[in-house]
């Protein structure tokens, strides 16, 4: 006869008790973030209460925290109040904290008052994967990504939100005082009473909001980005890779290296673009490496000349597309690109043959430009296709060479785009899917900036697990001080 397989009696005493080192395997990852916390000095690097008072309660050591962080972030509980449950109830836990349960306030206060020593565990262990020589290439992807801030939309303000917000008011305002007066022409009863009762209720509402609106706006316009967050001053409204829509939160740029999609460097900041982070991130990458040149790759969200030419003089060699920003191309007309240049002769030569020679300089935003243009655009048999006006001019940068270059090699390397969407946009879809694509649970830039180290430290420990194994990443730990 068939049976089920039993479990064991819950009533059933036993006489040797089970101990915790039999529930957790040679090959579980909570041994590594065992062996990695111990291995860390950790007042060196910042952590307060190591050393424990000689008055007052005890204090949990800060090891025992951070296991208890690393252990979240890692297995996609990264509240305060889930890790305490997790505490109480979770075998893993139990052994890694020896059945400590800290409560859920002690749990979030350690983040809170430890957010640089966790920033610097992140780097940490950045460079224990560079002493094991997995950043031979020095060769990186960069990219950014907006990840939601615990500040609703509604508690956000830009310059044009609060001028739609205050002419919806002033509408509201105006369709009630028709109503008041359309109920004064009306035969008095009750019901009509409380309606005016109503709409005046309604209206003084409506004054104490805009009267609210325009003091944001007064401290809304003292801003040097003109915007307000009343929930996480530090969030910020940005948009995103959907038509139409945006969000209000955070911009994370990472370096992550194309050979084992480890994240070298990561920063978090309130600026919604890109275009001022290359140079900023390459060196810092540079500086985590430890190298003399370093190869970029970038969409091209980060086309700047003034950054591209501050990365050239820091050794970065950047390939990434430039943007089309003519409308030219789409009205069936010739772009810049469509010119060669000769730099022999210094002159352009145009689709029709004809040379373009340099006529004078100016500066312009910074950037000093040079003009070209010919004169027989008058009789040349297609004008038509290529300028509408009474010549074709055509501008060139000081240093538009380094331009020609990256071009160049971007058209050497056709894969380079896919290379670097296949690289650095994988480690953000991982962290958002350990984020249950919700928002931080911090707020502020300090907080948030530490709560994602915990989460780029958490995947990079799963990716050095993936590569090496358990056994030889514990191993490795060992033999190098971390």
């Amino acid at each position: 006869m068939k049976r089920f397989v039993e479990g064991a009696d819950r009533e059933q005493a036993t006489l040797f008790p089970e101990c915790l080192e039999d529930w957790v395997g040679e090959d579980n990852p909570v041994r590594v973030i065992d062996v990695f916390v111990d291995q860390l000095d950790l007042g060196a690097l910042g952590f307060s209460s190591i050393d424990p008072a000689a008055t007052g309660r005890p204090a949990y050591h800060p090891a025992i925290m951070l296991k208890l962080y690393v252990y979240g972030y890692l297995n996609k509980v990264c509240s305060s109040r889930r890790l305490e449950r997790e505490a109480g109830r979770n075998v893993e836990v139990m052994w890694l904290t020896g059945r400590l349960a800290p409560d859920f306030k002690t749990i979030a206060d350690f983040r809170k008052d430890n957010g640089p020593a966790i920033r610097k565990i992140c780097a940490r262990f950045v460079e224990l994967c560079r002493s094991l020589g997995l950043f031979a290439q020095a060769s990186v992807a960069i990219d950014g990504s907006k990840f939601k801030a615990v500040n609703n939309r509604d508690r956000n303000f830009t310059k044009g939100k609060m001028t739609r917000r205050m002419k919806q008011i002033e509408e509201s305002v105006s369709r009630y005082l028709h109503q008041l007066d359309s109920a004064d022409r009306q035969k008095p009863s009750r019901a009509r009473f409380m309606k005016k009762l109503r709409l005046k209720e309604k209206m003084e509402k409506l004054q104490d909001e805009m009267q609210r609106l325009q003091v944001l706006e007064n401290k809304m316009l003292e801003r040097d980005d003109e915007q307000i967050s009343l929930t996480d001053p530090d969030s910020r409204s940005m948009a995103t890779s959907g038509r139409g829509s945006g969000t209000v939160g955070y911009n994370v740029q990472a370096c992550v290296d194309t050979e084992h999609h480890l994240i070298v460097a990561h920063e978090v900041t309130n600026v919604g673009n890109d275009r001022s982070a290359l140079t900023y991130m390459g060196e810092k990458t540079k500086a985590v490496l430890q190298v003399d040149q370093l190869d970029v790759v970038a969409d091209r969200g980060y086309f700047s000349s003034v950054e591209i030419l501050a990365c050239e003089q820091a050794n970065i060699t950047v390939t990434l597309p430039k943007p089309q920003t003519s409308g030219s191309k789409a009205k069936g007309r010739f772009v810049k690109a469509d010119f060669r240049y000769e730099p022999q002769d210094d002159v352009y030569i145009c689709p029709a043959g004809e040379q373009l020679t340099y006529r004078y300089k100016n500066e312009e935003r910074g950037l000093k430009l040079y003009r070209y243009w010919t004169n027989v655009c008058g009789t040349c048999v297609i004008k038509d296709k290529c300028t509408t006006g009474k010549e074709r001019r055509i501008t060139r940068w000081e240093h538009e060479d380094i331009l020609e270059r990256m071009q160049d090699r971007l058209d050497l390397n056709p894969d380079a785009m896919r290379t670097r969407r296949e690289t650095v946009e994988h480690p953000f879809g991982t962290i958002k899917d350990r984020m249950g694509y919700s928002h931080f649970l911090t707020k502020t830039l300090p907080h948030v900036a530490t709560e994602m180290a915990l989460h780029v430290l958490a995947y990079n420990l799963t990716r050095m697990m993936n590569i090496l194994g358990i056994e030889q990443l514990i191993k490795a730990m060992r033999m190098m001080k971390i």
